[in-house]
């Protein structure tokens, strides 16, 4: 259930001291159209269930899982009878491990496994996910760590499942191994240093491509174009920005890499379809709310 909603952005209310929600939810009940800084992961367990996400109707049946990305505007809608596993967790901390934004991008703004489509890798992340499930429900020691270690193990097997399914980047299989270690070498580079003057030219003469030949390959290893990646990366580190109310807008956009103000905050919106102004209040009204939950 979505216990605080403002605008568009929810809360997610976490237990056991954590930032780590699991709930078996069973509800009909259509959620409006919302976004939250967890990822999201959702397998129906009877009964099928329905995400919608940029307009598209994504269908699960029993057992499919869908990945929802951090920041991912999306609504559900349920049916009158049937069970669901969703479970959400806090990415920060996993942020400073280099490969975590290339791991996202895989998957963004969402993804779906089904045991159709990859019976394999369906099996293995199904697993994964109920022993997530078991061990929230536990009183184990150091549980949360336990339930983010079976996270990246998720994580690994969706990586190791794209890149060996690359085939389209170089016949021969010494070059595609090449290829992908460049590109997620890239994409480190544009995540350590997306808050510079970047561009196309600059990080394709990194890469030893041309313009033309990189902006082909990056947007098969990505799925996104190198614009998008790059821009999506400013916004992720404007939001953490965004969270110390000492730092004025302005600081922002230029901190983060964007040329005037009103080229950040028309990014900004178009990615959390929101302002800045709107998502810095939203932050600071439920950091005020968690800040007296604790102390009352």
């Amino acid at each position: 259930m979505i216990e605080n909603l403002k605008g568009l952005y929810e809360t997610v209310m976490y237990q056991h001291d954590s930032p780590i929600r699991l709930y078996s939810n069973e509800e009909y009940e259509n959620y409006p159209l919302h976004w939250h800084t967890p990822i999201e992961i959702i397998m129906p367990t009877s009964n099928h269930y329905t995400a919608i996400i940029g307009g598209e109707h994504i269908h699960l049946d029993v057992n499919d899982i869908l990945f929802i990305c951090p920041g991912v505007l999306h609504a559900l809608e349920a049916p009158q009878t049937g069970e669901r596993i969703i479970f959400q967790a806090e990415m920060s901390m996993l942020r400073e491990l280099p490969e975590i934004e290339f791991l996202l991008s895989l998957i963004s703004p969402a993804y779906t496994i089904s045991a159709k489509s990859s019976s394999v890798l369906h099996d293995e992340i199904r697993k994964l996910l109920l022993d997530i499930t078991h061990e929230y429900h536990s009183n184990n020691m150091l549980s949360s760590t336990c339930i983010y270690s079976h996270l990246l193990e998720i994580f690994v097997l969706i990586a190791r499942n794209y890149t060996a399914n690359l085939r389209h980047l170089d016949s021969n299989s010494q070059k595609q191994q090449e290829y992908i270690e460049k590109f997620i070498s890239i994409c480190n580079y544009i995540n350590n240093h997306c808050t510079e003057d970047l561009t196309l030219d600059m990080v394709a003469n990194l890469s030893g491509f041309s313009k033309y030949h990189f902006s082909r390959l990056f947007k098969q290893f990505t799925n996104i174009t190198f614009y998008k990646y790059l821009n999506q990366k400013r916004i992720v580190h404007a939001e953490m920005l965004l969270a110390d109310p000492s730092i004025n807008v302005s600081e922002v956009a230029l901190s983060c890499g964007f040329q005037s103000l009103s080229a950040f905050m028309r990014m900004f919106k178009l990615i959390k379809k929101c302002t800045p102004t709107q998502y810095r209040n939203m932050y600071l009204s439920v950091s005020t709310e968690h800040f007296n939950q604790t102390t009352t």
